[in-house]
């Protein structure tokens, strides 16, 4: 059996590795660590008010792919070394574009048996807007997601 596992870098990815881990160990299954490469757009503190939209503007910082990636490299390494100190070997996959819609989608390309998944991670902005990443993800596959607390 193969499965994948989530990972924002959050403490809730974290949980969601172990557990992960623990219940393809016992089952002798394989562990895919996957992020996906999604880059944000987010506000630099200033602490000085904002008198005009171009004020605003030059306030914004808009991650580069590089960046991301660079950043979605170290969660993905950083899966890998919690693997290896449960004494578990874990591959890792770097996916590009929105989590709910890529994770799903290679979750069935790979034809994995399920999705582990932490409950909520580093995606706020998204959760407001559309709901969590965990419930998105169970909406748009058919194969079992495990949602980690």
């Amino acid at each position: 059996m193969d499965f994948i596992v989530a990972t924002d870098g959050s403490s809730t990815s974290d949980t969601a590795i172990e557990h992960a881990l623990t219940i393809v160990e016992r089952m002798g299954a394989s562990l895919t660590a996957v992020h996906a490469v999604d880059p944000s757009v987010y506000e630099e503190p200033s602490g000085d008010p904002v008198a005009s939209l171009g004020e605003a503007e030059r306030h914004l910082i808009i991650e580069s792919v590089e960046e991301a990636e660079e950043r979605g490299e170290e969660i993905l390494d950083d899966a890998v070394d919690l693997a290896h100190s449960h004494g578990v070997e874990i591959r890792t996959e770097l996916l590009y574009g929105d989590p709910t819609r890529v994770i799903p989608t290679y979750a069935q390309e790979e034809e994995m048996d399920g999705i582990f998944v932490g409950h909520r991670g580093l995606s706020r902005s998204h959760e407001r807007a559309l709901g969590s990443v965990a419930k998105a993800i169970v909406d748009r596959t058919p194969i079992p997601v495990t949602i980690v607390r």
